[in-house]
């Protein structure tokens, strides 16, 4: 007997009708085969700036879909974020219109910088955590033993080419000082989903793809309506099909393909079944640009300048690339080009559902 292909589902979906596509979405991938319901679930929120911008970070309609859903099928959810060096969670919750969203259904955000850290000592052999981390990884305490979902958008990143259900652990398994991973990104990433599938009971992945981010992501996107929203039970396929349907070659994103050699997941689209939506001449044709406060990053961890690395990243001298960052995204693109486009996104059927959760 043939064995079963790896499942990505798809559906198609609008502003009037995202709630009820995402269940539907969701009891179509049959999700409660996979999260153990005597289990509460973590739902790991994606906060990628602070600020409201289009496609960044998980839209407040994905995070009512998702809740929504769960709550009616008798789950225990815990929503939760964490901080950057850049951003801040409570911030996030309310620029992104998330607060009202959780008040509705009688839930409060989980702040993760709060809770107890605690070193992890992985199972499975590490890849690049013990040299990113030589003193060992602390995770959230609170993590272990509980189900994920994880509900990233479909963009584009400097670092990885695409970000979604994969890297979207990253903001939960490691601390705001997570940046030193950039170094090492995609064998960082294949670590953290050994972990995952270790602490975890259950994974399943909701991805948001009504509004894209294409070019510069995680941040300095250009929005692309897509009305369109995704579910797998596998972080790696849904990353792999989210990462075709935007032109890439899955096979040649680091972490899909080592996730996928390493029996993590399916990478390979031929391996992988989509079900509901036909994908197969999709191509968005999106580009993964560099912002410039990606480009020196990289340049100063592992480029011609990563002789400076130790002094400008592990010594107090750091708050220097904080402010560069920080001045860069909020003080300089977002007023100058942002909210430019923002405002244009706002006369859209998806800006002015934006805008109803932000009234509630």
């Amino acid at each position: 007997m043939a064995k079963k292909k790896t499942e990505v589902h798809i559906k198609k979906t609008s502003p009037e009708s995202v709630l009820k596509d995402y269940s539907k979405l969701m009891r179509k991938a049959d999700y409660e085969k996979y999260l153990p319901k005597n289990k509460e679930t973590i739902i790991k929120i994606n906060l990628s700036w602070s600020l409201f911008f289009p496609s960044c970070s998980t839209p407040p309609w994905q995070l009512d879909g998702v809740v929504k859903t769960m709550l009616e099928d008798k789950y225990s959810v815990i929503p939760a974020e964490n901080k950057t060096v850049v951003t801040k969670v409570m911030k996030g919750a309310v620029q992104n219109a998330w607060i009202p969203v959780l008040e509705k259904h009688g839930l409060e955000l989980l702040e993760l910088p709060k809770v107890k850290w605690k070193v992890y000592k992985p199972r499975s052999n590490m890849i690049a955590i013990p040299e990113i981390f030589p003193k060992g990884l602390r995770i959230p305490e609170i993590f272990k033993g509980k189900n994920v979902v994880h509900v990233p958008t479909m963009k584009t990143h400097g670092h990885t080419t695409i970000t979604g259900a994969v890297k979207n652990a990253f903001g939960g398994l490691i601390t705001e000082r997570r940046h030193h991973s950039h170094k090492l990104i995609h064998e960082v990433l294949v670590d953290l989903l050994q972990i995952q599938k270790e602490i975890h009971p259950g994974i399943f992945c909701v991805m948001d793809a009504t509004v894209c981010g294409d070019g510069r992501g995680p941040r300095t996107m250009q929005p692309k309506i897509k009305n369109l929203i995704l579910a797998s039970h596998d972080s790696v396929a849904i990353d792999a099909i989210a990462a075709k349907m935007m032109g890439f070659d899955p096979m040649k994103i680091g972490f899909i393909k080592i996730s996928h050699d390493m029996g993590l997941g399916c990478g390979d689209p031929d391996q992988i079944d989509v079900v509901g939506e036909d994908i197969s001449k999709t191509n968005f044709r999106f580009s993964t640009g560099k912002s410039p406060v990606i480009f020196w990053d990289q340049m100063l961890r592992k480029g011609k300048l990563k002789f400076l690395e130790p002094l400008l990243f592990h010594t107090p001298l750091f708050k220097l690339p904080v402010f560069a960052s920080g001045f860069y995204h909020d003080s300089l693109w977002y007023p100058l080009k942002g909210r430019s486009i923002v405002k244009k996104f706002m006369k859209t059927g998806w800006g002015k559902l934006f805008l109803e959760y932000q009234k509630t």
